[in-house]
């Protein structure tokens, strides 16, 4: 084979192996990675086809976990470029995950910056999911923001739905007592449903947007985000089955700055 022949060959490979990395219309389409400006080493199992912006371009990523996770290798998923984790410590007022504490344990040997969030149930008043929650939860120097995950549940222990006056007022007085217990007002965790019947943006704290169908922009409106929750069929590294993934709204050095200025102290 000539000299030209094979430059020329190996100009159409690379050509080729450009035009495959190459991010598809709206984004979507991985299988096995989530693409360009992302760790390769992330993907989804099931990927969405996105229309108005991905979230592959993100340069933080994290995960949020319970206890059907099983036993993780944390040093892989660090190792994989996860940034952080949200850990499921509490439910309502008498219901804890019984991975929580060794997952927070096990998070913090692998030295990824970790929180615990808290399910609400509204058969309970804030303040007692609040205090089970200061419990359960170590106050602990450099760990991530608490959160309080509030979502309608289809719990036949507690199917009630209040009105939206009650549901912020009572997130509110969550929001206060943790807050003043660990020192940073809790993030919200939060669904598009949850969000629009209950007009969630009244409140002034950071948000955590579950979004896996459209960009955050779309399905929230208007509304600033510090955490995007993109798909629940994510794959990592050290960890088996489907993970929730997430991306940070910022840089890296963004999330540096961020991490200065949330972490408990």
């Amino acid at each position: 084979m000539s000299i030209f022949r094979k430059l020329l060959l190996g100009l159409m490979v690379v050509t080729f192996a450009i035009s495959c990395s190459r991010t598809p219309p709206g984004g979507g389409g991985y299988r096995n990675a989530p693409g360009p400006g992302a760790n390769p080493q992330l993907g989804d199992n099931r990927p969405h086809n996105w229309q108005n912006g991905h979230p592959y371009g993100h340069a933080v990523h994290g995960i949020d976990i319970s206890r059907w996770q099983g036993d993780i290798d944390w040093n892989r998923v660090r190792g994989a470029g996860i940034s952080f984790a949200f850990i499921k410590a509490t439910e309502g007022g008498d219901h804890t995950d019984p991975n929580f504490m060794r997952y927070w344990r096990e998070a913090g040997q692998a030295r990824i910056p970790r929180g615990a969030y808290h399910f609400y149930y509204f058969c309970r008043s804030g303040a007692e999911n609040a205090y089970w929650f200061i419990q359960n939860v170590p106050r602990e120097a450099g760990s991530l923001p608490p959160v309080l995950d509030m979502e309608w549940s289809n719990s036949r222990n507690c199917p009630r739905r209040p009105p939206a006056y009650e549901v912020k007022r009572e997130a509110e007085i969550f929001l206060q007592i943790v807050g003043r217990h660990y020192g940073q007002r809790p993030i919200i965790y939060t669904t598009v449903d949850f969000y629009r019947d209950n007009r969630m943006g009244d409140i002034r704290t950071e948000f955590w947007l579950r979004s896996t169908a459209d960009h955050p922009s779309r399905t929230y409106p208007g509304q600033r985000w510090g955490f995007w929750q993109y798909t629940g069929t994510g794959s990592v590294p050290g960890i088996s089955g489907d993970v929730d993934l997430n991306a940070f709204a910022g840089s890296a050095s963004d999330w540096a700055r961020w991490l200065q200025q949330r972490m408990v102290r």
